[in-house]
């Protein structure tokens, strides 16, 4: 039985409502008669889709409905809205090749056109109540707009129990009322009966599904990231303000009534803001002849860098006896001080061409260097081992040696490592005599003469490449 009201008869409504009911779904069938004694699985044998809501009816699976594609400009045949759901769970590769087999099997029956991804999204959205319109159906016969009659399937409670006249007449009234053929007030609520609570009107000829009007209903308003984290009042700094003045204030009256006394020292006292510059150089602060503009040209005091490496033949528990005495103890020998956790030592050394440097710095971590702190090192000891420099601010030897002087120290008779060789002449290599406990003297160094000899040739390299790079300059 089929009815002429395009809202019961119409394919597409027809099995939205099917699908949306919990007790009666779709039927495919080989015959035409309104009951499910031909019943088939096989879609490629059935020829209509018996449907039982709102009213019983049993349509040709040939039948066009309003869904258009828009990639094949044709419209779409009730069979394959129906395939395109029986495969909306399965993969693009899937579907097409089903499709391609239920082809084959219907031959000159019929055929089943492959949806496009996006249309094929759209229609199963539509189908399932998720969305209430799709640009891809047209609009019904007689009523104003496509959208609401995409709503009486999804919006609209099926009609249980009731068929024939009264269901027929219920779900027209509704297509009315979705299509805006009815006054607002119909709009408003489609019904106090069971069968119109499922439409709510949210703006003027526009109805909204029950269940999602509920979900709705039970949100909650959350605050944005800025009223969550940090409060809806705006915070004031300007306490900060007068604090910093007071201490910005200190130093500019500081900078403008500095004086100098007979002895040459500055007068005023350091508030609790500034900070007292320490002289650069050991003898500044007991000459009577120093001014703070001569302390001022003077350079900081250079940083020598040595490998942390456990190979290295210096380390910082020997390498200020080294550099420092002309003798070589090796790294753990019992006779040097243990206290060697410090990661900076002060070496003191007058150099022979450089004036105003008579002390440096000798670091194994670059770790807690300040960024001026790379513009003062000098020279770095390296055992040929790449990864040394992986923190340094020049993390490959070429690029470090333009700014530092390289120093490698080996045994007397061994070769120099070959990365060593190969970064060419910003890396000088020295050769000390083995270590032997037996002959050596630790307490005058006799033994090791001829470390004194290494130590001025690492001097003069440190300096000569100091000299390079503008260091000892007037400015």
């Amino acid at each position: 039985m089929a009815s002429s009201d395009p809202a019961l008869s119409d394919p597409l409504l027809a099995l939205k409502r099917a699908l949306s009911s919990p007790s009666s779904g779709p039927v495919l069938t080989s015959s035409p008669d309104l009951s499910t004694e031909h019943a088939t699985d096989d879609i490629s044998k059935a020829t209509h889709l018996y449907l039982t809501q709102p009213v019983a009816q049993s349509i040709p699976l040939s039948t066009p409905t309003r869904f258009v594609s828009a990639a094949a400009n044709t419209a779409i045949d009730l069979r394959s809205i129906y395939f395109a759901w029986l495969k909306k769970d399965v993969a693009i590769p899937e579907y097409i090749a089903s499709a391609q087999e239920v082809n084959d099997a219907l031959r000159s029956a019929g055929k089943v056109l492959n949806l496009v991804f996006v249309e094929k999204v759209d229609l199963i959205s539509w189908l399932e109540g998720a969305s209430d319109e799709s640009e891809y159906i047209k609009p019904l016969e007689g009523k104003a707009t496509g959208e609401t009659a995409g709503e009486i399937g999804g919006a609209a409670a099926p009609v249980g129990a009731g068929t024939g006249a009264g269901a027929a007449a219920t779900a027209a009234k509704e297509a009315d009322v979705a299509a805006g053929s009815v006054p607002a007030k119909g709009a408003g609520a489609v019904g106090a009966g069971p069968a119109g609570a499922g439409a709510a009107t949210s703006r003027a000829g526009k109805t909204v599904d029950a269940r999602l009007q509920a979900i709705y209903n039970g949100e909650r308003k959350l605050g944005d990231r800025n009223t969550v984290l940090r409060g809806i009042k705006p915070t004031d700094f300007s306490h900060i303000r007068k604090t910093a003045e007071i201490f910005l204030g200190r130093n500019r009256s500081r900078v403008a009534g500095g004086t100098t006394s007979k002895g040459g020292k500055p007068t005023p006292t350091p508030g609790p803001g500034s900070i007292p510059k320490k002289p650069l150089d050991p003898t500044a602060a007991s000459s009577g002849t120093s001014t703070s503009s001569s302390s001022s040209s003077r350079r900081p005091n250079p940083i020598i860098l040595v490998s942390p490496s456990a190979s290295s033949l210096l380390r910082m528990s020997n390498i200020k006896t080294f550099l420092t005495e002309g003798i070589y103890i090796p790294p753990d020998h019992p006779s040097l001080s243990k206290s060697t956790n410090s990661n900076l030592l002060h070496l003191s050394r007058t150099l022979q061409t450089i004036p105003d440097t008579s002390r440096s710095a000798t670091a194994s971590r670059s770790s807690d260097f300040k960024p001026d702190y790379w513009n003062r090192v000098v020279a770095v000891f390296t055992t040929g081992q790449t990864w040394q420099f992986k923190s340094y601010k020049w993390s490959t030897p070429q690029e470090l040696f333009k700014h530092a002087t390289g120093i490698h120290v080996g045994w007397r008779g061994e070769e120099a490592p070959r990365e060593v060789k190969g970064w060419g002449r910003g890396v000088r290599s020295f050769a000390i005599d083995r270590w032997d406990e037996k002959s050596a003297n630790v307490a005058g160094g006799g033994a090791r003469w001829r470390d004194r000899g290494v130590v001025e040739g690492i001097w003069s390299a440190i300096e000569e490449g100091m000299k390079a790079r503008g260091w000892g300059v007037a400015k």
